[in-house]
């Protein structure tokens, strides 16, 4: 049996979800997919996917393996890709995912230059308001707000974004500015999740104030949007407002009493290793980022 190409049939399986799925994107008959994967379970002494009539998914064995297996198969790629030349050469698939907001108004654009320098290149970029894992998920790159967890992944710090209470001029204008987080109770409230008893907004040296929000939505968009209506007040990152900011459609307040600034990391898990796809788009976004005055207050 051929290992890593039965390693890279199982991550086929995984990112699919499904034995035909993976037959499809690798141009094998069904059975042959099966099959391998038998192989290769039997050779491991473990079932790798639970198996029913509809799906598969990983069982815990198949996790771990997963990790290993991305790894194990991208470092042969990327030495089989540095005696071929495309360490010096952008070429393949990018796979790249950050935070919806700050996906859609500053990597999105990036990724269009990208792609314009690079002909050989493609990209796959995925926006999403929660932590990937990037190896388990099969991502090249992340983009991470706030401070990182200890992992063996390669970071980049390129700037950083505030916290930040803002409002439409017009609500300033009838309802006034606030002075310090307490006048806050006397303010209209909009909040972009649930707020608990033991949860609020953060302000310097750690104060939290516990907010009671009369109007609450499920997306920073949707609380930005109803701040640039003129109904009430938010809190959301600096970077989901820079546009507004910019054009004056959204005002700050409270400047003087908001907490550290998030620090924003360009992550991934190639090291020195890295191919140059990877090494072309963290230095594009590094210089596009550190010029940003919204991404570097």
């Amino acid at each position: 049996m051929d290992q890593l190409r039965a390693m890279e049939i199982f991550i086929a399986i995984a990112d699919s979800g499904g034995f035909s799925g993976a037959a499809r994107s690798l141009g094998l008959s069904a059975p042959s997919v099966t099959r391998i994967l038998g192989e290769l379970e039997e050779e491991l002494g473990v079932l790798l996917f639970h198996r029913t009539t509809r799906a598969v998914s990983l069982t815990d064995p198949g996790r771990t393996f997963l990790e290993d297996a991305r790894r194990i198969t991208g470092e042969y790629h990327d030495a089989k890709d540095a005696i071929r030349g495309t360490h010096r050469e952008p070429k393949g698939r990018l796979r790249i995912t950050a935070p919806v907001l700050f996906g859609q108004h500053y990597i999105l654009p990036l990724l269009t230059d990208f792609l314009d320098q690079y002909p050989d290149t493609s990209v796959e970029a995925t926006f999403l308001d929660r932590i990937a894992n990037i190896v388990e998920e099969g991502f090249d790159i992340a983009i991470r707000i706030g401070p990182l967890a200890d992992s063996s992944l390669i970071a980049v710090r390129v700037g950083s974004v505030r916290r930040v209470v803002c409002a439409c001029p017009s609500y300033f204008e009838q309802y006034g500015v606030p002075q310090a987080p307490s006048d806050l109770a006397r303010h209209r409230i909009i909040t972009s999740s649930p707020i608990s008893d033991t949860d609020g907004w953060r302000f310097l040296d750690n104060i939290i104030v516990k907010v009671k929000p009369r109007f609450q939505v499920n997306s920073n968009s949707a609380a930005i949007a109803a701040a640039k209506s003129g109904w009430g007040l938010t809190q959301v990152l600096s970077y989901q407002i820079g546009p507004e900011l910019g054009s004056g459609g959204l005002q700050t307040a409270l400047s003087e009493f908001e907490p550290e600034p998030l620090p924003i990391h360009i992550v991934h898990p190639e090291g020195r290793t890295a191919s140059a796809k990877v090494r072309a788009f963290v230095e594009l976004a590094r210089k596009s980022i550190r010029r940003n005055p919204y991404l570097n207050p």
